[in-house]
């Protein structure tokens, strides 16, 4: 080799490095408040714009799917509390929903209306969650502090009526173990009085907020194609406005009976996603006032077998969890244990699309947009 072409080739290897050094990497978690977890993203930045991104999953992994293999479907249940820890009844049921249909078995009428009474609750406690926690990251706490009022006030009603207030088992195969208080009523009307104020509360103080706007608005774009293809659901689909929820298209626990819209957005930007959870508020206390007004009288669990053995078949089931579709496939070979269980939580599935939206933002956008998929590492993890 000359030594004009050893200079040369100097030149290009300083010049590499030199380009590399224009780019850095940094952690983001698993410690960090702002992942709502223990998600560590991986983050390619050029400055503060994000170049590319990878997230690492599994540090809150219990394997929960190969240990249903080796419980009764009894015992199962209480595992479904603790995917989506802050919304759990979506959990139980999906499960009990996956064997009930298996066994070709139907809640009693009662049961059902109290299922679909007590899901929307804890639908609204994990939006209300969503919006305290998203809002205090991008800095607006008095938020934080409004969202957590309310849902002290649902989470009352919950430890009155199953004794916990986070892991809410309330559901069994067949039914449900207890009937309601007699103060159930009374407690969930009052809460209902005063939610629809909360909530424009929530929107005077964020919608038209201009700090909100410019962190939200235009920040996190996935339209409706790409939503499509990465096989998102729930307020992130919808917020790419694709009207698409599971209690409309597979109406499952009477969901079919109560008179509720799907809101969309338009834009599938944060501020999209945002404005849809605030509606979807609306909407749980309108299907809540619905099955209180209607609530039949009756039992609250079918009969059932001491020892459950479903046929030798396969399900699958899915409910619409305040996260998104959450699914469960399950496979009976005929013994008490299911021979396969596998889920599908919406979690893991919308994480996927970070990459994509946050690409071209800044550090702090990551932030916003983390906050608006609404992930629990409990459910991505399993």
């Amino acid at each position: 080799m000359t030594e004009s072409t050893k200079t040369l080739s100097k030149r290009v290897e300083i010049a590499s490095v030199v380009e590399d050094l224009t780019e850095m990497t940094l952690n983001m978690g698993p410690q960090h408040p702002s992942t709502h977890g223990v998600l560590r993203v991986i983050l390619k930045l050029d400055g503060e714009t994000v170049t590319d991104l990878d997230c690492d999953i599994g540090y809150l992994h219990r394997g929960v799917e190969k240990i249903c293999e080796n419980r009764s479907y009894s015992m199962i249940t209480p595992y479904w509390d603790r995917t989506d820890y802050v919304a759990a009844m979506a959990g139980t049921l999906c499960y009990v929903g996956a064997v009930e249909k298996l066994l070709q078995v139907e809640a009693p009428k009662r049961a059902q209306y109290l299922r679909v009474i007590l899901a929307e609750l804890n639908r609204i406690c994990s939006h209300l969650l969503w919006l305290g926690t998203h809002a205090i990251d991008i800095g607006a706490v008095t938020v934080f502090l409004y969202c957590f009022r309310e849902r002290e006030q649902v989470l009352k009603i919950v430890e009155n009526f199953v004794g916990a207030r986070l892991t809410c088992h309330a559901f069994r195969l067949g039914g449900m173990e207890w009937d309601v208080y007699p103060e159930f009523g009374d407690e969930v009307r009052a809460f209902l009085d005063v939610f629809p104020k909360r909530v424009d509360e929530y929107e005077e103080l964020l919608s038209e907020n201009r700090i909100w706007l410019s962190r939200t608005v235009g920040i996190g774009v996935i339209d409706e194609a790409s939503a499509k293809d990465v096989g998102l659901s729930g307020p992130l689909l919808r917020g790419s406005n694709v009207k698409w929820d599971i209690r409309r298209a597979f109406p499952y626990s009477s969901y079919g009976d109560f008179d509720f819209e799907i809101p969309v957005g338009a834009h599938g930007d944060t501020y999209d996603r945002y404005l849809v959870r605030i509606e979807e508020m609306r909407q749980s206390h309108r299907i809540i006032q619905q099955a209180l007004e209607g609530l039949p009288e009756g039992p609250v669990m079918a009969k059932m077998p001491k020892v459950i053995k479903p046929p030798v078949g396969e399900v699958y089931h899915a409910v619409e969890s305040p996260k998104g579709e959450l699914g469960m496939y399950l496979v009976s070979d005929g013994t008490t244990r299911p021979y396969r269980l596998r889920c599908r939580p919406p979690c893991f599935i919308n994480l996927q699309a970070l990459r994509q939206m946050s690409i071209g933002h800044l550090v702090a956008d990551v932030v916003a947009i983390i906050g608006s998929i609404d992930i629990v590492l409990g459910e991505v993890d399993r």
